[in-house]
């Protein structure tokens, strides 16, 4: 278990290799998602478009919040931005930047899975198959608007029988199979020159500030974590302390069991070091409410 804790500990660090990987991995596990995912379009008229931009756009949300969830900086982002004052300035330009950075690794996934999605153009055949002009396809100039919507519907159904052999389903397929590639390569296009200029740009800007940003942004996670760990070891002593008082008359028992238990003056001088003092319920309550509402100067 200490091994996991440790791995766990790693992965919930500051690192910016670190998130940088389990965007990677997200991204990674959102194509094999989609690989794997098995696309059944309805083929009926008002479900089409409902089922492909549901697949189209709410797995993305999904991601993103699980993008959310894995990143250890955003639980610290909205503490630092919700604290009270206290004796400490709240820098809204390291809140800015921690803000920018989560909501950068977040979209990662998502992204991934609409550009994915936009290339292989099943979910735009499903979701506008029923809009198409049926004019410009010479198969559907014979039918009635009812049944020009029906057929247009099983569109994405290649084993229909109806249109199984029909060419005009084959080019308005192809006709939104293009249009989707079209979008999906604009968006890729799009976001490379986007992060390109982003990426050239930077050293234009004032280079101290977005230093400073980053300094106490790495600052305030470690700062945060260290004051967990330091909680979780005060309150192994503190509860050993509390146990060893509750037992008190059982001492040879429990050194009958292995439960190594300190002599009298090295257990006053050792806890109450390690304690600091903070022997109390209500001491402990008032310091981390001191925490909270007083946040100490640097």
């Amino acid at each position: 278990m200490d091994r996991f804790r440790m791995i766990f500990q790693y992965f919930q660090s500051n690192s910016e290799s670190v998130m940088n990987g389990i965007c990677g991995l997200l991204a990674l596990a959102t194509v094999k998602m989609y690989t794997c995912f098995d696309f059944s379009c309805p083929c009926l008229p008002w479900y089409n478009m409902l089922y492909g931009l549901g697949i189209m756009f709410i797995p993305p949300v999904a991601l993103f919040l699980c993008g959310l969830i894995l990143n250890r900086q955003s639980l610290v982002m909205l503490e630092e931005w919700r604290r009270p004052q206290g004796r400490r300035k709240k820098d809204l330009a390291v809140i800015r930047y921690m803000f920018s950075s989560i909501i950068q690794r977040a979209l990662v996934a998502p992204v991934v899975w609409i550009v994915v999605t936009l290339l292989d153009g099943k979910c735009l055949i499903c979701a506008f198959s029923g809009s198409v002009d049926p004019e410009k396809f010479v198969g559907f100039a014979n039918a009635s608007p009812v049944q020009v919507q029906q057929l247009l519907a099983k569109v994405p159904c290649k084993d229909d029988e109806l249109l199984r052999n029909n060419t005009s389903r084959k080019a308005v397929t192809r006709y939104l199979r293009c249009w989707s590639q079209a979008l999906g390569w604009s968006i890729l296009l799009i976001l490379i020159v986007a992060a390109f200029l982003a990426r050239w740009l930077r050293p234009c800007f004032d280079q101290a500030a977005l230093l400073q940003a980053r300094h106490w942004s790495n600052y305030i996670d470690i700062e945060h974590k260290i004051f967990e760990e330091t909680c979780c070891e005060h309150s192994r002593l503190f509860a050993h302390k509390c146990i060893l008082h509750f037992f008190e008359s059982m001492r040879q028992e429990i050194k009958l069991h292995s439960f190594s238990l300190p002599r009298e003056g090295e257990e006053a001088e050792g806890e109450e070091d390690l304690l600091q003092g903070i022997t109390d319920q209500d001491q402990v309550n008032k310091l981390l409410q001191m925490w909270y509402y007083e946040k100490p100067p640097l």
